[in-house]
């Protein structure tokens, strides 16, 4: 007589294994890091692929009110608002606030509201309740300790669909290309499978498209692009591996940027994010792919 099978797809508790995933990788940034990042910011708009292909993607009807969890500086917010719609714009950091409201300002739009709140707070204290918008979305802002308590509460606040973006692979901070050209093993976390499943085990399905981010990243000069890149070898929930494997891994770094970075005929023009670019680029532009999820109520 055999063992009875039990399927682990069907048995796991995504959840679960969320919450230990988010304890093996680095701590989530806080508000004053983002605060200090967004002084690194424009608000001067440039032509944005992901998120003309959010928008295409996420199908959002005219008039159709809008809550932006973990708006940033308002890649979507702002177009949102000049195209006409209400919107609801929260994020925990005032200094990506900031930068959103002087955006709106020189847009001249007066529909978006800002609204000072993370992940963790007590939304209805914020005015922020079931049934508020028509739509509820999360671009690339879900760092969560709890993933099916937020996917559960962007589905409480919309009445119509909600639409979030996840990483298909490691962290959008790590060059998958690089460390395996260093010879180290990755750390893939694959958010969007763990948000898919925990949302079917909910009754909801969900529909999954991909888009594909290019980032140009440039810099200052090689050696400033080896410190930079080289902290991806360092950074544990990155990958695992022992101290003599990442000291050998950052000699195989600069052998292969000596190979890969070139000089940057864009220098000095705007980056996606309007942010002048520096004198150095890698060869072939780094590519993040996301995954857009979707679901009607």
């Amino acid at each position: 007589m055999t063992d009875e099978f039990t399927p682990a797809l069907t048995s796991t508790d995504w959840n679960a294994e969320w919450k230990e995933l988010q304890k093996a990788r680095r701590h989530a940034d806080d508000a004053s890091f983002w605060d200090k990042r967004s002084a690194t910011f424009t608000t001067k708009d440039a032509p944005n692929r992901y998120v003309e292909a959010f928008l295409a993607y996420a199908a959002i009807r005219p008039g159709e009110t809008v809550f932006d969890m973990g708006c940033g500086t308002g890649a979507l917010a702002v177009p949102l608002g000049e195209a006409g719609h209400k919107v609801v714009a929260a994020d925990f950091s005032q200094g990506m606030l900031d930068q959103m409201e002087a955006r709106l300002e020189a847009a001249g739009v007066r529909t978006v509201f800002p609204k000072l709140m993370s992940w963790e707070d007590d939304w209805p204290a914020f005015g922020v309740r079931e049934g508020m918008t028509d739509i509820a979305i999360a671009s690339r802002s879900i760092a969560t300790a709890d993933l099916r308590e937020s996917l559960m509460r962007l589905t409480d606040i919309a009445r119509r669909r909600v639409c979030i973006t996840l990483a298909t692979g490691s962290s959008p901070r790590v060059d998958e290309r690089i460390l395996a050209a260093v010879g180290l093993p990755q750390v893939l976390g694959r958010d969007y499978l763990y948000a898919f499943n925990i949302l079917a085990c909910e009754g909801i399905k969900a529909e999954v498209r991909y888009i594909n981010s290019t980032r140009d990243d440039s810099f200052e000069s090689p050696e400033d692009a080896y410190e930079k890149l080289s902290a991806m070898i360092d950074d544990c929930s990155a990958v695992q591996a022992t101290d003599a494997e990442r000291e050998q891994a950052r000699g195989r770094l600069r052998e292969w940027l000596a190979a890969n970075l070139v000089p940057n005929e864009n220098a000095g023009q705007p980056d996606c994010k309007g942010v002048p670019q520096n004198p150095w680029r890698l060869r072939e532009p780094r590519t993040v792919t996301w995954a857009f999820l979707a679901w009607d109520k």
